[in-house]
């Protein structure tokens, strides 16, 4: 991908820009080349972060046994570079078309599909209606803000449900998602 496209999401100068990225090799594949391969999923190593947002993007990635597409590390680069955040599929497409990223709305659900299918997402739902991603994948529960549609971790993170319903035979609970939605009084 041209370092122009970051530009606008860094507010550098391309000159800065080059001496803060390394070179990374992205090749032109179709963003879809490796969903349909269950080998290439979890073969990757442990990510080594260094705080530079397109380093940490292209480590994620592979760490999770996706090839680093230009597509995937554009909304990476967009989802990760501003910590925890949740946001939904078109407020992502929005960012990226902001940012001067050539991405379709399908492509950034897809692309937010395959990061939640690889662990690096947590996809919260909210009514049955709309569908958040969270970028922090620790368990942990939200408010939802009826009034402005925004998602919002609650920060006790020792909340839990009193009693656990009996899970029928041949089955077990993956997760427990609690979304406390709030209001403004009245």
């Amino acid at each position: 991908m041209h370092l122009e496209y970051f530009v606008p999401i860094l507010g550098k100068n391309i000159t800065q820009l080059a001496r803060t990225v390394p070179e990374v090799d992205i090749n032109e594949q179709t963003l879809n080349d490796d969903a349909g391969d269950p080998a290439a999923h979890g073969t990757g190593h442990q990510p080594a972060l260094t705080g530079c947002p397109w380093h940490d993007v292209n480590e994620m990635l592979q760490a999770a046994g996706l090839r680093p597409t230009r597509q995937r590390m554009a909304l990476g680069w967009l989802l990760f570079g501003k910590g925890a955040r949740h946001l939904t599929a078109e407020m992502l497409y929005e960012e990226a078309t902001l940012a001067k990223v050539p991405v379709s709305l399908a492509t950034v659900y897809n692309t937010l599909n395959q990061l939640t299918d690889a662990g690096l997402l947590r996809q919260v739902s909210v009514d049955g209606t709309k569908t958040y991603f969270d970028t922090n994948v620790t368990a942990h529960h939200h408010f939802y803000l009826e009034n402005n549609h925004e998602l919002v971790d609650i920060p006790d993170p020792h909340l839990v449900l009193n009693r656990m319903p009996d899970v029928p035979e041949g089955y077990e609970i993956a997760r427990v998602d609690m979304v406390v939605r709030l209001r403004k009084k009245r």
